[in-house]
This record gives C-alpha cells, structure tokens and sequence, in this order.
C-alpha cells in the first residue's frame, strides 16, 4: 500500500481532468451512506469531532476519516484545525491500495465539484465570479470555477485586508490574464455577479438576496451546520436550489434547514442532486433569467474519486 502525501496530491491533480473525473462517476451506480460526524463533547455544537466518509463504485471503495479540533490553532502555530486521510481499496480484490492526505483532496475536490454544477447551472456567458473566503480554499474554488467559465473578472470579499491581497496574488500567480480585485461595495458586486461563490466560515448570510441579479448562479460550499447559513432565505425561496448529494445536504446544511424551520421551503422543491446532472436526468438550468442556487456540504465520492485520481497519476 503506498502512503501519498500532500505534495504528490497537489502534483497529481488538474481541475480538467478531476471534473471530468467527478462527471463519469457521479454518472455511474455508487454507494454512499450518510456520513457519519461524531462531536467528541458536549461543550458546544463546534466542538472537537471525528467523522467518517465512505463510497464505493465498481472500480474502488474509499473511506475518508477527519478530526476537527477548531482550537488548535491557539494551542500551538504547528497545529492545524483539520486532519484527514482518505485510504482506497481496490473494489475486485479489497487489496488496500493507498492512504492519501485528505486535507489537500479536499480541496481540489471542493472546488472541482462546484465547478463541475457551474457547468450546468451558471449561464455559459458567465464573466464574473464574486468570491466570498479568503482561507485555504478560496483561490481552489476561484480557479476552478475559471476552469469551465471563460472569466475576465473575480471579485475577493474578505473581512482581513491582508487576506484578500494574499488570496488575489494567489489566484493572479495561476491565472494572470483574469483581472482579480479586492471587493469595495459590496452590494454593487453582488449585482454584478454572473457567479457568487461562497467559501467561508461565517455563522450568518453574507449579503442581501435582494441584491442578487437575475441570471446569477450561487455556489454555497463553506457551511455544514444545521444552524448557520451563508445566505438568506429569501434567496433559497426564489433560486432553483440543487445540492451535491441530500443524504448529507438535508441533514446538515443551515441554507436549507433554517427556511424550511420557517415554513418557508420544503425539501421537496429541490431540483436534484449532482448525479442527476450529470447522469442527465435533470437538465440544469432552462432559461438566462433564473437564479441557481447549488449547496454543497461535500460528499465520500467525490474523495473516492479524487484520492482514485491522484493514485493512478502516482502510478
């Protein structure tokens, strides 16, 4: 069994060849229970956690395993918030196949499934991305969203200055002929979208729905709580709401179950799920007015597919 590190995963891995991926297996037969996330105590709803994910499709069976300690950071500088490990098994044989770091998945994968719904859910004249987050993910979901969307413009809203500048040199260092900017009215920006993308771990909806054009897609990656959101109901009422998977979308996602708490929205009028677009059951977006809305809370197949992705490439 061979032990991949978060370098290789990063060598290993291009948004073309990972959507592509992300689109032939979400397409196909899979397994995927709900994941499991298990809070270590009960002093608070974010707490220390420990969750398990796992998939399988004919080709391979994946489990990727995480701990969330949110304090880490002010216990020492050396410790990061999240650890995780995705190990793959050969689905012929069960022959253990690799460990791979999970934590650098995850962010190619993240951002390569959003980009992978913008390519049925965003208008295909789309030219600018407002990027909300400044954290690790944030120049992932830029890039890849610019992947499947001929961008000439990405908007970074952040709370820390400093962060912005370093995430807008970051998305400028591998796409230096998109125009990359600090966000500076935030209204106007939002207006101004053709795509909203949303990677952040606010506790409440970052901007007003009302100031959502018609024809802009939202892409909400950043909570997986039951209780926090990134947007306002207002907006889950009027979008044409698609997730990546329901079976973790309905269980943990805040966007959702917070409008539905209201009476407001019901689950049933989710349009579908991501393998319904891409198996071509739903068909995305009909029309250059409506507004889309696709909530992600991350899902065990798309680790499955890309851990199977970088072991093939590492081979």
């Amino acid at each position: 069994m061979r032990v991949i590190d978060a370098d290789m995963v990063h060598q290993a891995l291009d948004f073309p060849s990972l959507i592509a991926a992300l689109r032939e297996t979400f397409a196909e037969p899979a397994g995927m229970p709900q994941r499991q996330v298990f809070p270590l105590d009960d002093t608070s709803s974010h707490s220390d956690a420990f969750a398990v994910l796992p998939a399988w499709n004919q080709k391979t069976i994946a489990v990727k395993a995480f701990t969330y300690f949110p304090s880490n950071p002010q216990k020492s500088p050396e410790l990061e918030s999240l650890y995780s490990k995705v190990l793959i098994f050969n689905r012929e044989t069960g022959e253990p196949q690799a460990l791979v770091d999970g934590t650098s998945v995850t962010y190619w994968r993240t951002a390569a499934v959003s980009a992978l719904a913008s390519q049925y859910l965003s208008r295909t004249d789309a030219k600018h991305l407002l990027l909300f987050g400044t954290g690790r993910l944030a120049s992932f979901m830029a890039l890849a969203h610019a992947c499947v969307r001929q961008l000439d413009t990405i908007t970074v809203w952040g709370r820390s200055p400093d962060k912005v500048d370093k995430t807008i040199s970051a998305i400028q260092a591998a796409a230096p002929l998109i125009e990359v900017r600090a966000c500076e009215d935030l209204p106007k920006a939002v207006a101004a979208a053709d795509i909203i993308s949303c990677a952040t771990g606010a506790p409440a909806p970052l901007f007003d729905s009302a100031w959502v054009a018609p024809g802009t897609h939202v892409d909400l990656v950043g909570n997986h709580n039951h209780d926090r959101r990134e947007c306002d109901s207002e907006l889950v009422v009027k979008a044409e709401v698609y997730v990546d998977a329901k079976v973790n979308v309905f269980a943990e996602a805040g966007e959702l179950l917070i409008p539905v708490s209201e009476g407001v929205f019901e689950l049933s009028q989710v349009k579908g799920e991501l393998a319904d677009l891409c198996r071509g059951d739903i068909a995305g977006r009909q029309d250059e007015q409506s507004i889309t809305l696709f909530k992600s809370v991350g899902t065990a197949l798309a680790d499955l597919v890309g851990a199977q992705l970088v072991y093939e490439k590492q081979a």
